[in-house]
């Protein structure tokens, strides 16, 4: 059996692996928190995938560290809570590592969600939430870590770009990878109009491999140490 699917949106992708679209429908909902600094359209895909019952869970609260973001405006329309954390008031990364694990422990969240954090984890919050923090990144890694992912592909003139989502470990873009979406890179693309179209699978993996993340670490309990 097929271990990936195609999807057509606008073009033809590959999303790799797949999995059910219930595959964690029958279990406790997971507790998220979710990590965002700018617009908020991957926390928006999170939550409608909640509401449409693609995954068992729900978002505890939403952290920003912008005061502009519209992540924040997003989360106000669905009733979920809104912090904002200003990493400038903060002497250092750990510091503000330190008041993150403390909201969110606050909040009782399970699983780390960064969408569209702008922000380097330091070991504060990356060993409060071991194996529990996933990111999602405009690449298919290993390749083009980092920030301006979209750029350093058409600069490489790759002919096929993506997305990934991944558990996060200290390195940057680096830890284990969950699920992946490739898109064909077309010849008038520009860095907007590829972003724009590694957005949809973003939107369309994120939830998946939050909840495959879940159901792996189910697992892993349930073998008899």
């Amino acid at each position: 059996m097929s271990n990936y699917s195609i999807t057509d949106t606008a073009t033809t992708s590959l999303i790799s692996p797949h999995i059910s679209s219930n595959l964690f429908a029958h279990s406790t909902p997971l507790k998220l928190g979710v990590l965002a600094s700018g617009n908020g359209s991957n926390f928006e895909a999170v939550a409608q995938a909640i509401e449409t019952g693609e995954l068992n869970a729900q978002i505890e609260v939403l952290i920003y560290n912008n005061p502009e973001a519209k992540a924040a405006v997003r989360a106000a329309n669905r009733g979920v809570e809104a912090v904002l954390l200003n990493h400038r008031d903060y002497k250092s990364r750990d510091r503000f590592d330190a008041q993150l694990v403390q909201t969110l422990r606050q909040y009782d969240v399970e699983w780390v969600i960064l969408a569209g954090w702008m922000r380097l984890l330091t070991p504060v919050l990356i060993d409060a939430f071991s194996d529990r923090i996933i990111n999602i990144h405009p690449s298919l890694l290993p390749s083009f870590k980092g920030i301006h992912a979209v750029e350093q592909a058409l600069a490489a003139g790759v002919k096929i770009a993506g997305c990934t989502v991944h558990l996060v470990c200290l390195e940057v873009d680096s830890g284990p990878i969950l699920m992946q979406a490739a898109v064909p890179v077309l010849p008038d693309d520009t860095a907007e109009t590829l972003h724009a179209r590694i957005q949809v699978q973003e939107h369309r993996i994120l939830p998946q491999a939050i909840a495959l993340a879940a159901e792996r670490r189910s697992q892993v309990k349930l073998v008899p140490s």
